[in-house]
Formats: C-alpha cells, sequence, structure tokens
C-alpha cells in the first residue's frame, strides 16, 4: 500500500498524462489502504481475537495515523512521502511483519496484505521500484521463519508457496500496470488530437463564415450603391440640360457666371457618382499586374468623401518607378481603404495619416501609419481574430478579411506597432513580379 512516486523517465509531452494518472491510482490507493486497516479492526476485535490483541491495535492505530496524513495530503493535491517511494515500502513491509508477528506468524491472516501492497506499487511505481518493494518484503516475511517457536514442514512449504505467489504478483501487477499505462497514453494523445482537429475546423468554419459575412454586404452595399446612383443620375442628368440650355440663351454675366457654377457642382457631383459607381460595381476575381501607386490613389479619392476626413491631413510617399505586383485589383483596393477609414476613425481633427511605400528585397512594403489614440496592448494580439473589434459600431471583420486578402495575393499584413495616445503602424507586404 504505497504513495505516489515522482515520475523521471516521461518526456515533457506526457507530464499532464502521467499526473493524471497518479491521481487516479492515488485514489485507488486510499481506498485499498482504508480497506486493509478496517479489515484488520474488525478481524483483531472481533473475528479472531488474541492475547495480543493489544499490540495489534497499537501498530494499526500508526497504520491508520499514516493513512490520514496520506488523506489530508491527498486533498490538497499532493502525495505524501511521494519522494521516498522505497521508504514508504519499508515502512509497510514492517508494518506487515509486525502485524504476522503478533498475530500467528508464518501462518497469520496479515500476510495477504503484502498482495495488497505489492499491487497498490505497481500501479503507482516503476517496476524498478516494484520489484524492490518485493525484495522488503520477501525478507520481512522471511523473518518470520527464525522465530522462537518450531516451524513444520508445512509451515516452510507455505513460506516458499508465499514468496512464489509475491514474486508473481509483482510480474503480473507490472505488466498490467504497463499495458494501463500505454493503453492510457494512447487514448489520451488520440484525444487531444481529436480535439485539436475539432478546434481547427471550428476555427475554418469561423473564418468562412466571417469571409462569407462580409461579402454579402459588400453585395448588399454594391446593389445600394447602384440604386442611389441610378436615382440620384436620372435627375442630374435633366438639371443638368436644362443648365446647359439656360447657359445657350443671352444672359447677363452675373448669370452667367452663376449658371457656370452651377454646371461645375453638377459635373463634381456626377463625377462623385461615376466614383461611387466604379466602386460598388461586382470586382473580378482574377489577379493581374496591379500598379499599387494607382490603386492606393484611387482609395484616396474613394475616402476623401468620408465624414470623418475633415480636418486631417494624408500624406503620401512613393518612389519613382515603382515595379508591379499580381493579385486582385478590387481586393487590395479594399485592404488599403480599409486601413485609410481606420487611419481616419483613430485620429481627432488635425491629425495625420502617412502611407509609405518602398522596396525592400523582393517585396514592395506599404506602411499605413496614424497619430491617433492607438491601439490598447491587450487588444493587440487578438486583432486579427474574426468579429473581435474595438470600436463601439465595428464589425470585427475588416482586418480579418484584409488579411486573407493579403495571404492570397502571396503577402503578409501585420501590426507593426501601436502605442496608445502615440499612434499605429500597419504594414502590408506584396510580393513584386520578376
Amino acid at each position: 500500500m504505497n504513495d505516489a512516486e515522482p515520475i523521471d523517465d516521461f518526456p515533457d509531452s506526457d507530464l499532464t498524462i502521467e499526473a493524471n494518472w497518479q491521481l487516479r491510482a492515488e485514489s485507488i490507493t486510499l481506498r485499498i489502504r482504508w480497506f486493509g486497516l478496517i479489515v484488520g479492526y474488525l478481524l483483531v476485535n472481533f473475528l479472531s481475537p488474541t492475547p495480543t490483541q493489544p499490540y495489534l491495535n497499537g501498530i494499526l492505530t500508526v497504520g491508520a495515523v499514516y493513512a490520514l496524513f496520506d488523506l489530508a495530503w491527498h486533498y490538497r493535491g499532493e502525495v505524501f512521502f511521494s519522494r521516498f517511494p522505497l521508504v514508504v515500502s519499508f515502512m509497510e513491509a514492517v508494518f506487515i511483519g509486525l502485524l504476522c508477528h503478533y498475530d500467528e506468524g508464518i501462518n497469520s491472516p496479515f500476510r495477504l496484505y503484502y498482495f495488497l501492497s505489492l499491487l497498490v506499487c505497481s500501479l503507482r511505481y516503476s517496476p524498478s521500484v516494484t520489484y524492490s518493494t518485493f525484495a522488503l518484503h520477501a525478507v520481512s516475511y522471511s523473518t518470520l521463519a527464525f522465530e522462537p517457536a518450531a516451524l513444520t514442514r508445512e509451515d516452510y512449504v507455505s513460506l516458499v508457496l508465499m514468496l512464489i505467489f509475491m514474486g508473481w504478483v509483482t510480474w503480473a501487477g507490472t505488466a498490467l500496470s504497463n499495458l494501463l499505462r500505454q493503453t492510457g497514453r494512447k487514448l489520451t494523445l488520440l484525444n487531444q488530437e481529436l480535439e485539436g482537429r475539432i478546434q481547427r475546423r471550428t476555427e475554418e468554419l469561423q473564418e468562412s463564415q466571417a469571409i462569407l459575412v462580409q461579402q454579402e454586404k459588400q453585395a448588399a452595399f454594391g446593389l445600394l450603391a447602384a440604386g442611389i446612383a441610378h436615382e440620384v443620375g436620372n435627375p442630374l442628368t435633366a438639371i443638368s440640360s436644362l443648365v446647359q440650355m439656360m447657359n445657350r440663351q443671352e444672359l447677363d454675366p452675373e448669370s452667367k457666371d452663376r449658371l457656370k457654377l452651377i454646371d461645375e457642382q453638377l459635373r463634381r457631383i456626377q463625377r462623385t457618382l461615376r466614383e461611387l459607381i466604379e466602386f460598388s460595381r461586382p470586382g473580378t476575381k482574377m489577379s493581374q499586374r496591379i500598379d499599387i501607386h494607382e490603386v492606393i490613389r484611387n482609395a484616396l479619392d474613394i475616402a476623401k468623401y468620408y465624414k470623418r476626413k475633415k480636418g486631417k491631413t494624408i500624406k503620401t510617399e512613393f518612389p519613382e518607378n515603382l515595379p508591379r505586383v499580381t493579385a486582385v485589383r478590387d481586393e487590395i483596393l479594399q485592404v488599403f481603404l480599409n486601413l485609410i477609414l481606420n487611419g481616419l476613425d483613430a485620429t481627432e481633427e488635425g491629425g495625420m495619416i502617412e502611407i509609405i511605400v518602398r522596396v525592400q528585397n523582393d517585396s514592395l512594403e506599404i506602411d499605413v501609419a496614424d497619430d491617433g489614440c492607438g491601439i490598447p496592448f491587450e487588444s493587440q494580439e487578438q486583432l486579427f481574430q474574426p468579429y473581435y473589434t474595438t470600436k463601439s459600431n465595428g464589425t470585427g471583420l475588416g482586418l480579418f478579411v484584409c488579411r486573407n486578402i493579403t495571404r492570397s495575393a502571396g503577402g503578409t499584413m501585420s501590426l507593426v506597432q501601436s502605442t496608445p495616445g502615440v499612434g499605429t503602424v500597419f504594414r502590408v507586404t506584396l510580393p513584386i513580379i520578376q
């Protein structure tokens, strides 16, 4: 009846498995130990009282005190004397040997305790400790043969058979324990692998759903924008025609200037509608050679109509003769528009957003920096997770979808740095066409 032994023969990946095994084995050990003590008290005091009853009760009480310490350590999540398994085995050998000595010697019913001890030892310990425990128990039981009372031939036969059975229990218990350990370890590893697969599939499903939601929103926005452009475009064309007809008539210079001003504003509205229609049209999914300068300029043309653009400066820095990259143009446009709008949201009036493009080895690096509020440190690790947002009205899909777009183009998107109250820098890297 032994306690747990620290196992040093298991790799780090198996420490959790071994710890779970130790907890289950500890529970079995406590039950077996208390079962043996209760049976011992019943045997000594009710079933087979002997003149040495006080000595036996005293020995059993010592064992009960040890069992109480073991139980207290167990509730603390620890194992009593866990670092000294052979010391525990030696104490149990002495404990069982004294019970047999003060009872009936070699033929004492307490000799069965040796089997319980070896069984628990094989569950808790390595085979080397279990066989060492068998040797201690064999010595403990063999010393009973040197008692003053003469032993008969049957006694010696019982002694030899007992030692043989103890050795057999040691071997069988060790073999069974190893089999259970290996089976449990394989089942646990398979369970961990299955949990990992389920987690990966769940994440992939969430990502697919997030992309689908974003695509549906973009499609709905495209239909809405096209409808608005159509409804506004028709009356706008009629107004423009009337202005041109009036402009052909003989009018005073002041009226001519006013009509010219109206015509210029109508043309401005028409340009805005064309940009809106261009942005909302169904985009092609075909990769093509694109000019990053032109794509970013187009994103800036769209962003200038954003309500939070007022009072903020956008500065760009492009080297001459930029090499082209291969990507889906409309998707890359979405990436930079999203980063620019995020920067506008993060800055206050008077703030600045910088877009810097540089050639780095075989890639283009595009940094989008702002001097806004920054991103809290605790939020930066989750920034690209689907449905995670730091905005009160955000969807949490913008950066997630943008990172997937850059990855599909063979590039990367990352948060270079962000300091609360100082600003944020995002970097997009795209491979250059060779």
